[in-house]
């Protein structure tokens, strides 16, 4: 009997031990360990985590490295690292957290400069993380789009008149390196009528961030603007983060019925990002390099913007896309081009000539165009191309005098109108042309072969009677 009350007395004494660890605030959290560093591969064991989770990984010196779950094997837990490996060592523990990957949006962020896990870049104070949402959201359904029925006017005298772009388009901008793409969209943020304008800075060299703000942006174009900055020293995990968090701020405005300008600057970046981490788990690649994941990345990210539902705002988007070499045929620019709604290619002819904008309006298409401008807009925007295109045809019989005049008078148009064709898509940096401005000036340079047709029908009106 004594010792049973002695035992009842033991077993008492050793749950009142563990009783205060009944109502703990925080459940108990199972966590891995460390086995493995490849690259930039992080390899755990004993996580129970599924993919895209995320994980704080415990370093040396006492602070946790933020890293998320890209595959597995078996019991071996693939992660990758958001920000650069410092003091990592062998069976580092790895705890998961709970939460999916969240971020603060709100108007604080308009003026502001941050990286891709929305944390402040530019001295102005921490980002506040009052209200934080979902980065990852459900698209639209296609038939819930609105259709793009309303040009947007960007500024730009040769995209407005040639290439007129429609609130929710999105466009391809193809360019080299060099070529002045970055002054382009720089020209596009300060002069678009939108209510908010996103740029994604994506793998750019750090130095071009600085003066991307301070010389192209403005301090104008910044009052209206946020920017995500990922340079190309990131992590690319952070440059694929940078590039979903711009989209989602865009996402943020366009569901508050605003009209958002979204420039990603550039959307190859994004694709070799993507490529570094799926060829670090072990995915082989197909096409010059590049994984299927990465051609299955790119319209998961692209597909994000355009119009929202009826009465709703839009999301108008610009992606820059490098072609190595000016090769139009590079996998990352043939599956780019496939997917949006236009393109824009500047040429390196062009800029070696002084002209910039170097747009090629030959080889540019607004897919969106017939269905928001005018017949006679389209009309005169064909003529525009067809006389360029010919007297580029003939340039060099042209160039050497063997052309004769008056052989053919569409080439005769062609050469008396060349240097203004070529004035005409020419504009200075801080030249603006609205909409209505452009299209008047498409037509006055279009206007001596109205003559020409009209007199040629007077002639031949008086040798018929």
């Amino acid at each position: 009997m004594i010792n049973s009350e002695i035992d009842d007395f033991a077993l008492e004494q050793c749950l009142n031990k563990y009783r205060q660890y009944q109502f703990l605030d925080a459940p108990i959290q199972a966590s891995g360990r460390l086995t493995r560093l490849v690259g930039l591969t992080l390899e755990a064991v004993g996580l129970n985590v599924s993919v895209g989770q995320q994980c704080h990984v415990h370093l040396s010196n006492g602070n946790k490295l933020e890293a998320e779950v890209v595959g597995f094997h078996n019991s071996i837990t693939y992660l990758m690292p958001v920000q650069k490996i410092e003091g990592l060592q062998p069976g580092a523990k790895v705890v998961p957290l709970g939460d999916h990957k969240k971020v603060s949006l709100g108007n604080h962020l308009i003026g502001r400069v941050l990286n891709g896990l929305g944390q402040a870049l530019d001295n102005l104070g921490p980002i506040s993380n009052s209200r934080q949402i979902e980065l990852n959201t459900n698209v639209i359904n296609p038939l819930s789009r609105h259709p793009i029925c309303e040009p947007l006017d960007v500024g730009i005298r040769a995209i407005n008149s040639l290439l007129t772009i429609g609130k929710g388009q999105r466009i391809g901008l193809f360019a080299g390196s060099g070529v002045g793409k970055s002054v382009l969209l720089g020209m596009m943020t300060r002069f678009t009528q939108a209510d908010v304008v996103v740029v994604g800075l994506i793998g750019e060299r750090g130095r071009e961030v600085r003066e991307f703000i301070e010389h192209i942006l403005g301090e104008d174009g910044l009052q209206r603007a946020a920017v995500v900055a990922a340079p190309a020293d990131e992590a690319p995990l952070m440059r694929l983060r940078a590039a979903q968090l711009a989209t989602r701020i865009a996402e943020h405005y366009r569901d508050q019925g605003k009209s958002v300008l979204l420039l990603m600057d550039s959307l190859t970046r994004f694709a070799q990002a993507q490529r570094e981490i799926s060829l670090a788990i072990g995915e082989p690649p197909a096409t010059k390099g590049y994984p299927p994941s990465v051609f299955s990345k790119i319209p998961e990210l692209v597909e994000r913007a355009g119009n929202a539902s009826q009465g709703g705002g839009s999301i108008t988007a610009f992606y820059t896309v490098l072609t190595e070499g000016d090769d139009l045929q590079d996998p990352i620019a043939d599956s780019a081009r496939a997917i949006l709604d236009g393109h824009i290619v500047l040429s390196r002819a062009l800029a070696e000539q002084g002209i910039y904008p170097a747009i090629d309006v030959e080889a540019s298409v607004s897919r969106v165009m017939p269905n928001i401008v005018e017949q006679g807009n389209i009309t005169m925007a064909q003529k525009f191309k067809q006389s360029l295109a010919l007297y580029r045809a003939n340039q060099d019989l042209i160039t050497i005098g063997a052309y004769k005049a008056g052989s053919n008078p569409e080439i005769d148009f062609a050469i008396e109108r060349f240097p203004h064709l070529q004035k005409f898509i020419a504009q200075k940096i801080g030249e603006v042309c609205s909409l209505s401005d452009s299209r008047t000036m498409l037509s006055g340079v279009l206007e001596p072969i109205r003559t020409s047709s009209n007199s040629k029908k007077t002639t031949s009106g008086a040798s018929l009677k």
